[in-house]
């Protein structure tokens, strides 16, 4: 499987905004413990097993702190490390700079690491069943593009990104509107052509309302197996060429009886809200 890209623009801004947020006007540590001429190296050393993501970023950190400081990565972006203090890059340069892009570059590559290893256990369960693993809404303000690329890593994919990117219709959106059907013919109506419609649903009856009133993407929310199962099979039995989506209660052990109700999609918010960041340390060599 290729590496998925970050886009270089997303990237810079979001360092940008990260360093503007933890160095502010100086490293005042650094200044004054460490000679301005000093110069070393350092490793960044996995102490338990992961899926590395984030280098692009770790380069892009060191860029921005000081372009003289080199970074050889050991492991490529998305393959697995045993863990145990291998080595997964090396630093050299200023020493002053190294130390003052560390914090910001392990927060993110252990942030990172941590999703895209939770998302590859999720993938690995599914094995070669059809259903698509993908994420939601439920990141971290402000570094969503970095969480979500890491889904990616992960082997995951991405439900949609912002609020413009489709149309999804849910249980606060259908009491405003006054009710499933309502709400969908609303949608059609002064939605563009190319946007899918998509609606949480809570009952089969809720489902078979959104289907005759135009929807053609179907979330199933909360279901239980058994009740999952069950409405599967009757929405099977439409004429309808339809989407089908199980989201909630997704989790190591359910994430297979889930796909094994047939379902085209799983969306889980755990892929990134639930991954623990995973420990990774840089050590300085000794002189």
């Amino acid at each position: 499987m290729s590496v998925p890209t970050l886009p270089r623009a997303t990237i810079q801004a979001m360092v940008r905004r990260g360093l503007e947020e933890d160095v502010g006007h100086g490293d005042v540590t650094s200044e004054a413990c460490v000679p301005a001429a000093a110069m070393g190296a350092a490793s960044l050393v996995a102490r338990v097993p992961m899926v590395l993501c984030g280098l692009p970023v770790l380069r892009e950190v060191f860029a921005q702190v000081d372009a003289r400081v080199r970074v050889d990565e050991l492991v490529q972006e998305g393959k697995l490390s045993a863990g145990g203090g291998e080595v997964l890059a090396r630093l050299q340069g200023p020493l002053r700079s190294i130390l003052t892009g560390e914090r910001l570059a392990l927060n993110f590559l252990q942030r990172m690491s941590g999703i895209a290893t939770r998302t590859s256990e999720f993938v690995r369960l599914l094995g070669d069943r059809p259903t698509r693993l993908v994420d939601t809404r439920k990141t971290t303000p402000g570094i969503r593009a970095f969480e979500r690329y890491a889904v990616r890593v992960g082997g995951g994919r991405n439900h949609r990104y912002n609020l413009t990117d489709g149309i999804l219709i849910k249980d606060n959106h259908i009491a405003a509107a006054g009710g499933v059907k309502e709400a969908v013919t609303a949608a059609l109506r002064n939605a563009h052509h190319l946007l899918q419609v998509e609606v949480e649903v809570e009952t089969v009856a809720e489902a078979h309302e959104a289907i005759d009133a135009g929807a053609r993407v179907i979330m199933l929310d909360n279901f239980s197996i058994e009740g999952l199962r069950a409405a599967v099979q009757e929405l099977r039995k439409r004429p309808e060429s339809i989407v089908i989506e199980a989201s909630g209660n997704v989790s190591e052990h359910t994430l297979v009886p889930i796909a094994d109700c047939g379902v085209d999609v799983i969306s889980s918010g755990g892929l990134i809200h639930q991954a623990v960041w995973l420990d990774i340390a840089l050590e300085f060599d000794r002189a």
